[in-house]
């Protein structure tokens, strides 16, 4: 999973009620995405480091491809000993198996074998009647209904398949159904990241502006301790964060840590610059 790491769940606002054709139809069109990317890659490429700990860009796709088949219920490998320095926890560990399994794999097979595999999670998914989707169950964030899991798996592979654009410096799907799922997810954390993880006194507001093809404002101010959503946006906020949205999946997922991005201006402050520079200092909810 993202981070190797347990996330939060949403905090703020309501999100939609997930429709199953929408979540197939996001995942077929990230992992499409994926595929096309690696189908063109030179020999070398399969072997750069990614801003994932310990990862190159084909961990990443190996770690796609275990992770679907685990979900169709193939065993997980044998775990790796000793555990690379870079997992902290079991659902690392988890992720870890899948991948040492196949370091040195070919790169054209391992095409071959993600598009074999998420060929079979599309017809599976599609075979589920309406109550499968509805069912709680595993998943990173704690039990959840098995369609909220498959948003976090869109968010999970959108990711990824970032991890591997940026290494390769080969941008693209962007602005699709998987970055809008991807965006969803974390700017619903941000009432997580303000009122929990900040904690600044009631009555202060943050707006956050992020810029890109799918571009979004969020507005949150503390009351009671807590942050909330705001239904409109205030004018002269506390403190507006304006950057690219890329700057903020970065941010979010532990890509790039916040004394860089702040030393480079990633991030454009309006208001108390201070308290700005807390909130991008405790962004990371995928440690």
């Amino acid at each position: 999973m993202l981070g190797r790491a347990k996330i939060p769940g949403p905090s703020i606002g309501a999100m939609p009620e997930p429709v199953p054709e929408e979540i197939i139809a996001a995942l077929e069109e990230t992992w499409s995405a994926t595929a096309n990317l690696c189908e063109s890659l030179p020999a070398g490429g399969w072997e750069l480091q990614t801003d994932c700990p310990g990862w190159t860009v084909r961990d990443h796709l190996s770690h796609m491809i275990g992770t679907e088949l685990g979900l169709l219920g193939t065993a997980a490998p044998d775990p790796p000993d000793p555990m690379p320095a870079h997992v902290r926890n079991p659902i690392g560990a988890g992720n870890e198996a899948w991948i040492a399994v196949r370091r040195g794999v070919p790169g054209s097979h391992m095409v071959s074998e993600f598009n074999g595999v998420t060929a079979r999670r599309l017809k599976e998914l599609r075979s589920f009647p309406p109550e499968r989707w509805t069912e709680p169950g595993w998943s990173p964030i704690g039990e959840a209904p098995y369609a909220t899991f498959m948003l976090i798996r869109i968010m999970d592979c959108w990711v990824h398949g970032q991890d591997m654009r940026w290494a390769l410096g080969r941008p693209g799907d962007r602005g699709g159904r998987g970055e809008h799922v991807a965006l969803d997810r974390l700017t619903s954390s941000l009432g997580y990241v303000i009122g929990r993880q900040v904690g600044p006194p009631d009555g202060t507001t943050v707006v956050f502006e992020l810029e890109g093809p799918d571009p979004r404002t969020v507005a949150l101010r503390m009351d009671e301790q807590r942050a909330k959503e705001l239904e409109a946006t205030p004018q002269s906020p506390s403190v507006r964060l304006r950057m690219p949205a890329e700057q903020f999946v970065r941010l979010s997922c532990g890509r790039e840590s916040s004394d860089d991005v702040l030393a480079t201006g990633g991030v454009v402050f309006e208001g108390d610059g201070d308290l700005g520079a807390r909130i991008v200092g405790s962004m990371n909810i995928m440690i």
